[in-house]
């Protein structure tokens, strides 16, 4: 054997992140959500005259009712995505018990156009159709993208998500809590907190970490403006 043979045999030892798990899609969505809508409340809140103790009160709600929501949205979501599946599957096997033949043809064709050569596309198809709970999974992977095997918990989707809102949410309202009575303060922590989490969300993407962070901060900007701006209109006219 060559040394690059023995190198390459022996050196596949990286791994990958847990991207079908469940939980990193509904932790970033929840974090950012979290900061976004409360950053928003309280600018909405705060643009609009209200003092602290509305502004807490506001948040809290907010906090509260969003991690709910979030939560039980995404296992909601989740469960419907998996039952989709398993019926996918189940209309999957009956078709293989009814048409094997032309299940097994069909196989053998998207092996071939991913590229293999169609003696070993053949081979391959055979192989996997020995085995009708294989054949069941390949097909559904083949032709769904999906792994039947593999699918999202709800239970870690939601509370992945319920955590996530809550902290998220919880960042803008700290300054008030801890005594400060300035709403700058209360947003510009909460601008922190996005460019802290969209740097933390690079590490599983490709984007550097400081674009991701401005990614993020222009977000929350772009929403605490608006509410802001909609909240001293709406201030100015109920106080005027």
């Amino acid at each position: 054997m060559s040394e690059a043979t023995k190198v390459g045999a022996t050196e596949v030892g990286h791994t990958h992140n847990d991207v079908s798990g469940g939980w990193l899609r509904p932790t970033v969505f929840g974090a950012m959500d979290g900061l976004v809508t409360n950053i928003a409340l309280v600018a909405g809140v705060g643009g609009g005259g209200a003092g602290a103790h509305v502004i807490v009160l506001s948040g809290i709600a907010g906090l509260v009712a969003g991690a709910f929501s979030m939560a039980l949205g995404e296992y909601a979501s989740v469960e419907t995505q998996n039952n989709a599946v398993r019926a996918e599957v189940a209309v999957e096997r009956a078709e293989l018990e009814r048409n094997p033949d032309a299940e097994q043809a069909e196989l053998a064709d998207m092996y071939a156009a991913m590229g293999l050569s169609r003696e070993t596309a053949q081979r391959a198809a055979a192989e996997v159709h020995a085995d009708p709970e294989l054949a069941v999974r390949v097909h559904v992977s083949q032709e769904l993208g999906v792994d039947p095997d593999e699918q999202p918990s709800p239970v870690t989707a939601g509370l992945s998500s319920f955590l996530a809102f809550s902290l998220g949410a919880l960042v803008p309202i700290l300054p008030f809590l801890l005594g400060l009575r300035l709403l700058w303060a209360g947003l510009a922590v909460g601008g922190a907190g996005l460019f802290v989490a969209g740097v933390l969300v690079a590490r599983y993407t490709t984007r550097s970490w400081w674009r991701n962070g401005l990614r993020q901060l222009a977000f929350g900007a772009v929403a605490a403006g608006a509410t802001y701006l909609v909240g001293h209109l709406i201030g100015a006219a109920v106080g005027g």
